[in-house]
């Protein structure tokens, strides 16, 4: 009997430790609908979340990082599908960016919906994120958030450190392989500079539109230089800070995983305001 009671005893512990987490989760997906849904409800327009953090590996507790992918584009296209044409559409980012292809599908996605679309960032949207956020009529940004340069990327190099790598040598002293890369990586700066010019084109003159696309995809910046709310302001686009407080709620459910030391720390509570220490002989009493 008393084996019995151990095994069923390590059975429940063992059923409870599978499933607690996805009980979390689960119950974390539904604050995040509801949240969506009030935001949704406020706005009048029909809200996407986008949000790329690290995650664990099923049960390894391996860290994996995410990206724009094919699944994403495919998800959000169909959501956009599935939206009536007279209802706006925002769209929270929160990317280190991805799949040139998938960036450019959801970015003319974006840019076709016939009502009015909205691009949110929280905290960043870099490279294919940047492409979603250009396409929107509106881009909403707390104020410390950036975009960032769109420049294609060829394996681990920018296209345009390629072609000046490949321009310092002589050709026939060049191996194919490197003048194969060069080739693509031309191929790559013009194709997307050409979709950013298009997908810019309704909100900016053809010559505006132009010379931000060459500034975002020519390589003058390193692929991770931040671009802020007033630079997006300076080359023409509508860009304003009124994030609503409903999306800082939301990335709050979409938390990194924790580490066995956490690298920053803070009372979650609003701190009070200060008041003066007391003076003179108040002080020892």
């Amino acid at each position: 009997m008393t084996t019995l009671a151990t095994n069923l005893l390590w059975i429940l512990l063992l059923a409870v430790t599978f499933l607690l987490p996805l009980w979390r989760q689960r119950r974390i997906e539904a604050t995040r609908i509801a949240l969506m849904r009030e935001l949704q409800e406020i706005r009048g327009s029909r809200v996407i979340a986008l949000v790329h953090r690290q995650e664990l590996m099923s049960l390894l507790g391996f860290l994996f990082s995410r990206h724009i992918t094919i699944e994403d584009s495919e998800q959000i296209l169909r959501a956009i599908r599935l939206t009536p044409e007279d209802t706006p559409i925002d769209l929270i980012v929160h990317t280190p960016g991805g799949l040139v292809l998938a960036a450019e599908q959801i970015a003319r996605a974006i840019k076709a919906h016939k009502a009015r679309t909205t691009v949110l960032v929280p905290h960043y949207a870099m490279s294919g994120g940047t492409m979603l956020a250009l396409a929107a009529d509106e881009i909403i940004m707390d104020e410390n958030a950036v975009l960032g340069p769109v420049d294609p990327q060829i394996g681990a190099w920018p296209a345009a450190s390629i072609l000046a790598a490949a321009a310092q040598k002589d050709k026939n002293r060049l191996e194919d392989q490197t003048l194969i890369l060069a080739d693509v990586a031309a191929k790559a700066m013009r194709q997307v500079k050409e979709t950013v010019r298009e997908i810019l084109e309704p909100k900016l003159d053809e010559a505006d539109a132009r010379r931000l696309a060459e500034v975002l995809t020519e390589g003058r910046w390193t692929h991770d230089y931040p671009i802020t709310y007033r630079e997006l302001q300076g080359f023409g686009l509508t860009v304003s800070t009124r994030m609503p407080k409903q999306v800082y709620e939301l990335m709050e459910l979409y938390r990194q995983p924790p580490s066995r030391r956490p690298s920053v720390q803070y009372v979650p509570a609003p701190y009070p305001p200060p008041t003066g220490r007391p003076e003179g002989d108040e002080a020892g009493r």
